[in-house]
């Protein structure tokens, strides 16, 4: 089996990080090496780190003040020397399997992608993931592009495509996913190699999160297509709502579109909530709207930057 680094990356997760470690010593295959990149915590987290360093071997903790995350993982993998990487990030917890599973498939592609579950405690974590989360089984391997809290790959494969975009500061790992695609690289998707993150937890920390998520998409020149039909959407019915001040039936196709396009998200709800899928129904409309502002407002604030790059 190929000798494989493992790269997290962390800043400020003192209450965290512990699982994250935790769960990297329970895994079924250790990984040969361990690189931790603290991108300039102010809490505890690197001392945890450290602690944890020295009782293991072949474990290194690299302080690295003001790096973003692309320049966090690319110093962490430059930092190691196996000839493959798994990478990770803070706020997560590993399964026991999912470095096994994720080394094993890569004795037969470039690319391991493993998958996410999300660790929730609140009713609006649990619904927001009903609608920003597919099941594994909606993903289509060929066009999954998987974040980098759950992915492996051959060294010389992050060389080839020109390693993660530190001019990026988010979206990072789904320009790298485009340019693993563009080059042309095996990609496995391994649905059972994965990784379980918090959500956020917060209306306010979803807002901010999407706003950021779109901000580095315009930048970065990802998924124009899929902004521009949002904002065709929401002009489309904001001309509907218009028009129904004289026909009032006008206000039934946004009504039927939106159901239409949350559907994924209502039959996630009803597989998924136990309870609350009441709650659910009644307050996801909600959410994907909001989701979507923030989306829009963070695709316009990035554009001028992707414009003047």
């Amino acid at each position: 089996m190929t000798a494989v680094a493992l790269v997290v990356t962390v800043r400020d997760e003192a209450d965290t990080i512990g699982q994250l470690l935790a769960s990297v010593d329970a895994q079924t295959l250790r990984p040969d090496e361990v690189v931790v990149v603290d991108g300039g915590s102010s809490d505890a987290t690197p001392d945890i780190a450290e602690r944890w360093a020295r009782a293991g071997q072949r474990r290194t903790v690299v302080i690295a003040p003001g790096t973003n995350i692309a320049a966090g993982r690319n110093l962490g993998i430059a930092t190691s020397t196996a000839p493959a990487v798994a990478v990770t990030d803070a706020g997560c917890v590993l399964d026991r399997h999912w470095l096994e599973r994720l080394t094993t498939a890569l004795d037969g592609a470039d690319v391991a992608m493993g998958y996410y579950e999300p660790l929730t405690t609140r009713a609006f974590e649990r619904i927001a993931t009903c609608l920003t989360l597919p099941d594994a089984a909606e993903i289509n391997p060929e066009r999954f592009m998987p974040s980098s809290r759950s992915i492996a790959f051959r060294r010389s494969v992050w060389e080839r495509v020109g390693r993660y975009p530190e001019w990026l500061d988010v979206g990072e790992d789904m320009y790298f996913d485009f340019e693993l695609v563009r080059h042309g690289v095996s990609r496995r998707f391994v649905p059972d190699a994965i990784v379980r993150w918090r959500p956020r937890a917060t209306v306010r920390g979803f807002v901010r999160q999407y706003f950021r998520y779109a901000r580095g998409d315009a930048v970065a020149g990802m998924y124009p297509r899929r902004h521009a039909a949002r904002f065709g959407a929401y002009a489309a019915t904001a001309a509907l709502v218009a028009l129904a001040f004289r026909w009032p039936w006008v206000v039934a196709i946004p009504v039927v579109g939106a159901t239409v396009w949350l559907r994924p998200a209502y039959a996630r709800a009803w597989r998924r909530l136990r309870a609350g899928r009441a709650l659910a129904f009644a307050t996801l409309p909600a959410i994907a709207a909001v989701q979507d502002v923030a989306k829009m407002a963070g695709y316009l604030s990035g554009f001028p930057r992707r414009a003047h790059r």
